[in-house]
């Protein structure tokens, strides 16, 4: 009676571990998502500044700033990953139109914002690849045994990794 008692204690100890450890691995899913959203909203706020910029330069500035408004406000309405790719394309296509104005370029203020955006941009993407590895970690946990099978008691959910659409940061064309 006592080896059962004792066995049924270690088996429970052994399923909060495993619970606690799956909690763990999810709220440093939930963090290093807000991670992201922190970089996105930044990146964001910093995107109206450099359509100014480039404003007078470039004929479609008001269809471009009005096309990042509408993608910044479905992204922060849904947090939805493919808005946040597709925003990356409209930024992309704002430094690119940049490019081809000489006296754009060399303007302080331009240099300074695009240095933030690279800045933002470099944090981003670190941010990207931690929210990945801790999905990954999360996704593991709930599909090893024996915490797939507490996963699935618990309603553990597989969480989504960050893509960006393939090939769209590398072919991006200035639309005009």
């Amino acid at each position: 009676m006592e080896v059962a008692i004792f066995l049924l204690v270690i088996l429970l100890v052994l399923i909060l571990l495993m619970y606690n450890s799956l909690i763990r691995k999810r709220n440093a899913v939930k963090q290093s998502r807000s991670s992201i959203d922190v970089y996105l909203t930044q990146r964001f706020d910093l995107i109206p500044n450099l359509v100014e910029c480039v404003k007078g330069y470039a004929k479609h500035e008001r269809e471009l700033l009005e096309t990042i408004t509408q993608l910044r406000s479905e992204y922060e309405q849904t947090k939805a990953l493919s808005k946040a790719s597709e925003l990356n394309n409209k930024i992309n296509n704002v430094m690119l139109i940049a490019e081809n104005y000489p006296d754009l370029k060399a303007s302080e203020n331009f240099l300074n914002l695009q240095k933030n955006l690279t800045k933002i941009e470099d944090q981003l993407q670190a941010a990207r690849r931690l929210y990945n590895m801790d999905v990954t970690t999360f996704n593991t946990s709930i599909q090893s045994f024996p915490t797939n099978i507490l996963a699935k008691i618990f309603n553990f959910k597989e969480e989504e990794l960050f893509e960006l659409e393939p090939g769209k940061e590398q072919n991006i064309k200035p639309e005009f």
